[in-house]
């Protein structure tokens, strides 16, 4: 099924939020154990024409990019996954990597999307600098790299689940979770383009943005951190890093995420 657009995204029905609670901590358990399987180890260090500059530019221009298309935020999610796991397999030349790009997006979106972008649109986007058959050729060979396994866990995932969780707990705020998870989302964003963080799993990178967004909102009932199983300094640096890259990037969120905490 496709994901939810980040308009109605979250478990605001009764059914949904039943659904939650019959299945949703197994599903957890599922998503928590494949993760490490999934988080490519230091990306670039095969890359000899990619850096981490580059890769933030081509992050951060996908960003745009889902929303022009009114892509869900787990497509962009899978996305940078795709990207991170096939240069950890593959050097890539620097004037295909925009194209490399692409190619990950549209894969993303044909495993998420109800209504992927058509090709044509996505080579527009590159000033028709590729071909149909470049981009499809290249496809071919990310799907042989990563081995047709493409359902990664993403910081998407795990924000809705801890919002959930949040959200299902006895005399929960539903507002303040929905509101902790929309500028969580925000934080986490900046962080998919910052490659500092792809050392971070992405259910850490979720909590620690779901603690900053509460510590940023003044919330009074924050989430729980330790939910995640994750070392209190862990939490901390994660928490710490990501507070630097919002201060570096206030424009880009709510106001409510310039305020001192």
């Amino acid at each position: 099924a496709a994901a939810d657009t980040d308009a109605d995204a979250g478990v605001d029905g009764p059914l949904d939020l039943q659904a939650f609670r019959d299945y949703g901590e197994s599903w957890y358990r599922s998503r928590k154990g494949l993760e490490s399987r999934f988080q490519p180890r230091e990306p670039l260090a095969r890359q000899p024409q990619v850096t981490a500059e580059a890769r933030c530019r081509l992050v951060s221009w996908l960003i745009p990019v889902r929303r022009h298309f009114g892509l869900s935020f787990e497509t962009l999610c899978l996305a940078v996954n795709i990207l991170d796991r096939f240069l950890a397999t593959t050097p890539v030349a620097a004037d295909c990597f925009q194209l490399l790009g692409v190619t990950a997006l549209l894969l993303a979106c044909k495993q998420v999307e109800v209504h992927p972008p058509r090709v044509t649109e996505l080579l527009a986007l590159c000033c028709d600098a590729f071909s149909r058959q470049q981009l499809c050729n290249l496809e071919c060979i990310v799907l042989q790299r990563l081995q047709f396994s493409l359902a990664a866990p993403t910081i998407s995932f795990f924000l809705e689940h801890f919002t959930q969780v949040r959200i299902a707990a006895r005399g929960a705020d539903a507002a303040e979770a929905r509101d902790a998870r929309s500028l969580a989302r925000g934080v986490a964003e900046l962080s998919l383009a910052d490659y500092a963080f792809t050392r971070y799993a992405p259910s850490l990178l979720a909590l620690c943005a779901l603690g900053l967004a509460d510590r940023l909102l003044q919330h009074r009932a924050p989430l729980d951190l330790r939910l995640g199983g994750y070392p209190e300094a862990l939490l901390r640096g994660c928490m710490r890093e990501l507070r630097l890259l919002v201060s570096l990037n206030a424009r880009c969120l709510p106001a409510a995420a310039t305020q001192p905490p």
